[in-house]
């Protein structure tokens, strides 16, 4: 069986189902989709995800599956990336609300503003500074979550590592630096240094 995902390749939601994708192997194929020019806004699109957004994966003979998290786990079940234990489990779930509520609306969002719409800071102003705020709180919470352990649930690789990495080893290009947080450097050189590891831009 081979998946189809929909997806811009400079996403971090879609990079976290790319990144699962090549972890366990599966085969896929991509189709990108230029968000920045309405290519999830067309007919054909909406048909598939009628909230009009990637990354959607199709799955042949079931259809299609969107929202990156819930991707990701359809694709890990019964695979070591989802802890078997509990609640290993649930603070690997933990992790990825946080990353939804927390990181993404802040982080991720700034961004998009600044590397792919190209906004400039005066353009953006308050609302800028008050999403800067925000997404250095978040990325506080996340060195602390990562400052006695090398992967953020049961001290191994799990969709929480998958789903916060995304858009966190990125940051910088948000004007997030991540200079001040070694935690989280480190972290990320470990994901990156993974076999199956590509960069957020590759095919």
């Amino acid at each position: 069986m081979t998946y189809r995902l929909y997806d811009y390749l400079p996403s971090g939601n879609g990079y976290k189902v790319r990144l699962v994708l090549r972890e366990l192997e599966l085969p896929h194929e991509l189709v990108e989709v230029d968000i920045l020019k309405g290519g999830s806004r067309t007919q054909e699109f909406l048909a598939k995800n009628p909230n009009g957004r990637i990354p959607v994966l199709e799955i042949p003979g079931k259809g299609y599956l969107w929202e990156s998290h819930a991707i990701i786990s359809y694709l890990a079940d019964g695979s070591a990336l989802i802890p078997t234990d509990a609640l290993d489990r649930a603070r690997m779930w933990q992790w990825l609300c946080f990353e939804q509520y927390n990181l993404e609306p802040n982080v991720a969002t700034v961004r998009f503003w600044l590397h792919s719409l190209h906004k400039t800071e005066a353009e953006l102003g308050e609302k800028l500074t008050d999403k800067r705020r925000l997404g250095f709180a978040a990325l506080d919470v996340l060195e602390r979550g990562l400052a006695d352990r090398d992967y953020l649930v049961a001290n191994r690789y799990t969709l929480a590592d998958i789903g916060l990495y995304a858009y966190t080893h990125v940051a910088e290009e948000g004007g997030f630096p991540l200079e001040r947080y070694p935690a989280i450097r480190g972290w990320c050189a470990r994901i990156a240094a993974r076999p199956a590891y590509r960069p957020i831009t590759a095919k």
